[in-house]
């Protein structure tokens, strides 16, 4: 039986072209988004490329949610083969002018949902000894960036998260895990993060941080017309890394898609740009 794998965020980005690219390299693709009324795009590429991808409803919020789907394909299968966390949202806004409410919301899109996916699929890896989590974060879960806090912080904790079950899972139940970090992705992720950013007239809601955060946004967007310096890949160029990770004998624990954001987590990866090391000394130095 091929390996199968739960995509969580599918309706666009990299979860979109993920599950095109893994149903051509025969894997059985559960795609799966929080609202599926957004589901047609990926319908119609599907019948055009004539691939078999079973779409399922799942929000990474709601433990209803992604334990119903999880379960659907263990009555099919009998197994998961590998977990690909990519459901997330960008967010651009200073701490002092975000709400609690926003706050609550960027930690859990970005970090608590991979948290409940990740338990719900544990047992099923465990029991059969095997198993691949592969979690895109971002260079943003390496370096800090300004009015990127809350996300950074974010996908902080997910890294975090990461390594300390690799420290045992890996060498006690076969489950591999592995950090996947894009320097930007050129869809709807950072129009969609300026647009938490605006207030309700449509004004960027910065106060006195404004000047600082138009230099901010205007760097993003001169880099990103620059295609020698832009950080922004297309859903696609990630998504290649993504399957040689999955494919991979001994994937890494974590991986840099591009150029640009090697160099910029350059200094946090110098010694260990894989993670691999990093782990086995926290497993030499605990277990």
């Amino acid at each position: 039986m091929n390996k199968n794998i739960l995509i969580t965020g599918t309706s666009t980005g990299v979860g979109f072209e993920a599950a095109l690219l893994f149903a051509e390299n025969n894997f059985k693709v559960y795609a799966t988004m929080r609202n599926l009324a957004k589901s047609e795009a990926l319908k119609r590429e599907i019948q055009n490329r004539n691939l078999t991808i079973e779409i399922l409803e799942l929000d990474v919020t709601k433990n209803d949610s992604i334990y119903n789907a999880i379960n659907t394909i263990i009555e099919k299968d009998g197994k998961l083969d590998i977990l690909l966390n990519n459901a997330g949202a960008g967010f651009a806004k200073t701490l002092e002018f975000a709400s609690q409410e926003e706050i609550d919301w960027v930690t859990d899109v970005n970090y608590t949902g991979v948290i409940r996916t990740t338990k719900a699929v544990i047992p099923h890896m465990r029991k059969q000894k095997s198993g691949h989590i592969i979690n895109i974060t971002s260079i943003g879960g390496l370096v800090g960036q300004p009015f990127n806090e809350l996300y950074c912080g974010a996908k902080f904790a997910v890294e975090g998260f990461t390594e300390a079950l690799a420290s045992y899972l890996t060498p006690a139940f076969g489950i591999q895990f592995s950090l996947v970090e894009p320097g930007g992705i050129a869809t709807e992720f950072m129009t969609n993060a300026v647009q938490k950013t605006q207030n309700k007239d449509g004004e960027l809601a910065t106060g006195v941080y404004a000047p600082i955060f138009q230099k901010y946004i205007s760097g993003a967007q001169n880099r990103a017309g620059d295609s020698e310096t832009s950080p922004y890949q297309t859903g696609k160029e990630v998504a290649k890394v993504v399957l040689d990770v999955a494919t991979s004998e001994n994937p890494p624990i974590r991986i840099r898609t591009s150029e640009w954001a090697e160099n910029l987590g350059h200094l946090k990866t110098l010694g260990d740009p894989d993670g691999t090391k990093l782990v086995h000394q926290v497993q030499s130095f605990f277990l």
